[in-house]
């Protein structure tokens, strides 16, 4: 994603986050870029949040987001592989989500889906082995400068 579509996200997303807009933010990047996180005290111990303790139960006390405005339509797909007798082959069910007004039909969406092996490969690639994420840039231009100069 690029730096700039990102930021009108986050901007978008920060203006109805309540009275505690960035105690709120900070703990929602928290939770979803650190793992296995068990309690409020491991979270504020992630090297993601960089607050003190007392703003997770400021960001949980004092923030009323406008869910009606965060609200996205979403459809959700559910994919089982079956044999010849509709027995299914696989135990569990693959579930897709398609966020967005309408839905394209399900082949395409299908193939929308088996063109993600091939990006997350790619994107494993680059940090593995070519260390795409150890340089630490000063700015999300930089760091898009970075990416587009990785391939060659």
């Amino acid at each position: 994603m690029k730096s700039a579509r990102l930021e009108e996200f986050r901007q978008v997303a920060y203006k109805y986050l309540g009275r505690a807009k960035d105690a709120t933010f900070e703990l929602t990047d928290a939770i979803l870029l650190t793992r296995n996180v068990y309690s409020l005290a491991d979270l504020s111990l992630s090297p993601v949040f960089r607050r003190k303790w007392p703003s997770i139960y400021e960001a949980l006390q004092d923030s009323r987001p406008q869910r009606q405005k965060l609200m996205r339509p979403m459809s959700l797909i559910k994919v089982e592989r079956l044999d010849e007798q509709g027995n299914q082959l696989v135990s569990k069910p693959l579930w897709l989500a398609w966020v967005g007004e309408e839905m394209p039909p399900l082949e395409e969406v299908w193939r929308l889906y088996l063109r993600r092996f091939t990006v997350d490969h790619w994107y494993r690639f680059l940090k593995q082995r070519l260390h795409w994420t150890v340089p630490n840039f000063g700015t999300p231009e930089q760091s898009e400068r970075w990416s587009d100069l990785m391939p060659l």
